[in-house]
């Protein structure tokens, strides 16, 4: 499992978290989505993380973008892109904390962040994760690879 930790970002980090896992107090919100592997359902993601958070949330906008590059990953080097394969976001938040997972059918490959050409057109989605997240990482989970992030307020 790979989980850099950086000094606090525009959101921070997780209250309470631990390496590859949270733990959480008070009240809490989680909800799941699960969404087939079509580069079309990347709206659906942003609609559904943007819901979950509110647009009042100070985490809301970073929250989105992050969850919007993971669910392209998995899109793009997983095999939830093969037909009726899904993918799963997970959003777990509690005042000024915000989690997201998202979890796809893994690929041969793991997440790792790579520095992109200068003239490449993909490949800096896991940078923004790492510039913009308290906390990342990712862990398999039997056949499923999940990746998530850590936001605070």
């Amino acid at each position: 499992m790979y989980s850099p930790a950086r000094p606090f970002g525009p959101c921070g980090s997780f209250p309470g978290g631990r390496e590859g896992d949270a733990l959480m107090t008070g009240t809490t919100v989680r909800e799941s989505v699960k969404v087939a592997g079509l580069v079309e359902r990347a709206r659906v993601v942003r609609t559904f993380v943007g819901a979950v958070l509110g647009p009042e949330h100070p985490c809301e906008p970073d929250a989105v973008l992050l969850a919007s590059e993971l669910f392209g990953n998995s899109v793009r080097h997983s095999s939830s892109a093969l037909p009726g394969e899904t993918v799963t976001v997970t959003v777990t938040a509690r005042a000024g904390a915000v989690r997201v997972e998202v979890a796809d059918r893994s690929g041969p490959g793991v997440p790792e962040l790579r520095a992109a050409d200068k003239d490449a057109e993909g490949g800096r989605g896991l940078g923004l994760v790492a510039g913009l997240a308290a906390r990342w990482g990712w862990r398999r989970r039997g056949a499923r690879t999940v990746t998530w992030f850590e936001l605070r307020a």
